[in-house]
Order: structure tokens, then C-alpha cells, then sequence
């Protein structure tokens, strides 16, 4: 099945004056890594800010008739969605937004952001249409802001494809999560070492992301922190080893923040259902007994994504009463 979105322009957006989206304080990145920071510069192509640079994503969901509709949306190119789709028989209710880049991919002094604002009582699924491919660089860097807030009831996942950075790429993303008391939200990232078949192994510059997870007051529930710079000196044997890739070429996450099970019995879910799939992976409870989550390392990204879609199963089932659906990407 599938239906209509809101216009672009729903009467509920903020108007420009309120929110200027278009502002260097709304979309770059705060508190730089100082890996990244010392790379800021001019680029002899476009700078940031220019038309085709800043890549603009805010999408608001309320729950319509029994379903969650997409009721407010802005969107600046090269960021862009199509219509949300109800595709899942078992979750009928659920709006799945695939988010795309008509770049087709991630280039030098790009600012991307991206809000999701998941109301009481919504169910929303979102991912990408493919990898994110992070491509050559050789001045500034790219940056990426996704900010996620799931009201009370809500049930929301967050499951991107993989993320491929380039020889040379420069990337810092910052991923801050609100999930109030009640709320359900399920988030997770698939990184590689680089472009495998042509050889490019940990032949990037700086990859670095954080994850921020919060309640509505402030409250940090959860922190995720990584800093990969085989090209600052570092060496590649760093980044490859223990605590890190450990000598794979794919690492993937989940993190579960729920209380419609108790933390313990969400991560005995996710250690059984991986327990006989071969990859390495380690899962435990998040702090303060907010949830769950798991890592995943292997050399095959077929297996990879065959464990992080069967720990995404194993939460869905646990806590929704269904399974995961086998998503077709457009």
C-alpha cells in the first residue's frame, strides 16, 4: 500500500522567520573533533553554504485515522524523500520514509541535517535507499547533524544503510536522539572500512561520529563515541585493531531504548538470536537500564547486514509482537 504526504509547506512549519534553515548556526556542525577541525579550509570548488551544499531534511509525524502520516516536511536538495509508504502488513499503521541524495553521495564542505520528529502514538521506519558513499576530498570536510525525537508511545527506527567512506574522505557525523519516557526508539549504523573492491582499506583521512541519546529534560541516557584518522598520523594498524575494527572490514550497531521490556531481556534477545550466525558481536544493557545494544564485526558485508537484520527482528518481535518486514529498496 502507499499514500500522499503533507505538502512541502504545511501550514505548521515554523515560518522562515522563526527557523532560518539556511543559517551556518542551523546546519553545520557544533564541537568539531579537533581531527576534523584542523582540516576546516576553503575549497577551490563550491564552499559551504553554497547552492547543492547544504542538504536539509525536517520531517514531523502524527498519527491520522489510525495511521502515522507525514504532516510536516521541508526538504532542500541534495536531501529529498518521496512519499512515506505503508508497506508492512504486520505493522500496517507504521510509515516507512526512505531518505535519499540526488548527489549520490557525501562531497568536500557538504552540510547536511536532518530532524525527525516522531509524535505520541506514531510508528515510523527510516532508512536510506542505499549507502552512503563519502567521496574524495581534498580540502574541508563533510558533516552531517541528525537530530531524532520520539514522543511518548511512539515506536521509531532509525536503520541506515552502510556508510562507505573514500580514499581521502573527511567526515564528522553527530547523531542526537530524544526518547521520552514511553517511547521506543531502535537506531543503528553499518561502517566500513572503505572501498573493498578497488582496494581502499582504512585509506581515509577522518572518520568520526558521535551518539547522543537523551530524555526530554536533558537527561543522557546514552553515549557512542568514535574516532577513526588513518590518514593523521595514526596509521591504519590503529584504527584495524582491538576495540575498533579489530582486523574486519564491517562493524555494525544497534541500540534499543525501550521500557516495554526490561534491558535485560532485551539484550538476552539480541545475544540468542546472533548466537549461531557466525560474526563476532557482543550485546549488553545500556546504562541505567534505559535498553539495549549490540555490536557486530565481521568480513563479509552479506553476513553483516544478515546479523543486524535479524537483531532488528529479534527486538521487533520482542517488542512489538511482529517480525521484521524484508524491506525492497526503491
Amino acid at each position: 500500500m502507499s499514500g500522499t504526504s503533507a505538502p512541502s509547506r504545511a501550514p505548521s512549519v515554523p515560518p522562515r522567520g522563526a527557523v532560518d534553515r539556511l543559517a551556518p548556526e542551523y546546519y553545520a556542525a557544533r564541537r568539531l573533533p579537533p581531527d576534523v577541525a584542523a582540516l576546516a579550509s576553503v575549497p577551490d570548488t563550491l564552499a559551504p553554504g553554497s547552492p547543492a551544499k547544504v542538504g536539509i531534511l525536517d520531517l514531523a509525524f502524527a498519527v491520522r485515522a489510525g495511521r502515522t502520516e507525514l504532516v510536516q516536511r521541508y526538504q532542500k536538495s541534495p536531501l529529498q524523500i518521496m512519499r512515506p509508504l505503508w508497506i508492512d502488513p504486520m505493522m500496517p499503521g507504521m510509515s516507512h520514509v526512505y531518505l535519499m541524495s540526488t548527489g549520490g553521495g557525501v562531497a568536500q564542505a557538504d552540510r547536511y541535517r536532518m530532524d525527525f520528529r516522531c509524535g505520541p502514538g506514531t510508528e515510523v521506519h527510516l532508512t536510506t535507499q542505499a549507502a552512503t558513499k563519502v567521496f574524495r576530498m581534498e580540502h574541508d570536510y563533510a558533516s552531517q547533524r541528525v537530530h531524532l525525537t520520539a514522543e511518548d508511545g511512539s515506536y521509531v527506527e532509525y536503520l541506515p544503510d552502510p556508510l562507505i567512506p573514500f580514499r581521502d574522505a573527511r567526515y564528522y557525523q553527530r547523531t542526537e536522539v530524544t526518547v521520552a519516557p514511553g517511547a521506543t526508539v531502535v537506531i543503528g549504523d553499518t561502517l566500513t572500512a572503505g572501498r573493498l573492491a578497488r582496494g581502499e582499506r582504512h585509506d581515509y583521512r577522518v572518520l568520526a561520529t558521535d551518539l547522543h541519546i537523551r530524555r526530554p529534560d536533558g537527561t543522557l541516557l546514552a553515549v557512542d563515541t568514535l574516532r577513526l584518522a588513518p590518514g593523521s598520523g595514526r596509521g591504519r594498524s590503529e584504527v584495524a585493531g582491538p576495540g575498533v575494527f579489530a582486523g574486519h572490514d564491517h562493524v555494525a550497531s544497534v541500540f534499543v531504548v525501550t521500557d516495554r521490556a526490561p534491558a535485560a531481556e532485551v539484550a538476552s534477545a539480541l545475544h540468542h538470536a546472533l548466537a549461531d550466525l557466525g560474526p563476532l558481536y557482543g550485546a549488553s544493557v545500556l546504562p541505567g537500564e534505559c535498553g539495549a545494544w549490540v555490536r557486530v564485526l565481521g568480513d563479509s558485508p552479506v553476513l553483516v547486514a544478515a546479523a543486524r537484520h535479524t537483531a532488528w527482528d529479534a527486538v521487533r518481535r520482542l517488542l512489538t509482537g511482529h517480525p521484521a518486514p524484508d524491506l525492497r529498496k526503491p
